[in-house]
């Protein structure tokens, strides 16, 4: 089978990273998502906490302009600071796409491939009180104020895949498959990806 790519966009709470990992078990191919930063922080000589700041949040607001004091060093250049990090970022991720068949998520990665005639893409996304009990459960957060968190998460990841993107993020007509992963289960999810993967590019 020819190489390719798998690139997860995913809302907050509806299992992406376990989901992530059970396909790339289950495929024999690598997986990056954190690693993305890691990798990038090392090729650009940046520090790896410059990375984690600005992973996935829109910063085109005051907020960026009060925050980055501690990175002032950097941000001296005519490109702003947040572009130097998304570039190297954007880099990675095509070098990595590269090296050979892997799953990506976030980032856009789904944007920056998007002419790789061997790219699938994939949104996952879930209904509120399967995100909410996941967020409370695995992840810790506040059963008082969940929702309104998982919705604030979710609002920053569009809002950053939009601003360097065309396309609108969580839109089914800009991906391969849109899946509830609420209604399918997580392992249902993983074997409709990889029966779509040997289909596809067998």
């Amino acid at each position: 089978m020819k190489n390719y790519v798998i690139s997860i966009g995913r809302q907050y709470g509806c299992a992406g990273h376990e989901i992530a990992t059970k396909l790339s078990e289950k495929l024999g191919i690598p997986y990056y998502d954190k690693e993305i930063i890691k990798r990038a922080a090392k090729d650009s000589g940046f520090d790896e906490n410059l990375f984690s700041f600005y992973d996935e949040k829109p910063t085109r607001s005051f907020l960026y302009n009060v925050s980055t004091d501690g990175f002032a060093s950097l941000s001296n250049s005519a490109v702003p600071l947040e572009d130097q990090v998304f570039q190297y970022q954007f880099d990675t991720i095509r070098k990595v796409a590269e090296e050979g068949s892997c799953i990506i998520v976030g980032r856009c990665a789904d944007y920056i491939l998007k002419d790789n005639e061997n790219l699938l893409t994939v949104f996952l996304h879930a209904d509120d009180q399967f995100r909410c009990d996941r967020a409370v459960k695995i992840y810790g957060l506040s059963e008082k104020n969940v929702l309104k968190e998982i919705k604030s998460i979710d609002k920053k990841r569009a809002r950053f895949h939009n601003f360097y993107c065309d396309d609108k993020w969580g839109d089914a007509e800009t991906y391969d498959l849109s899946i509830n992963v609420s209604r399918l289960g997580l392992d249902n999810t993983v074997e409709l990806i990889a029966d779509y993967i040997y289909k596809k590019f067998a």
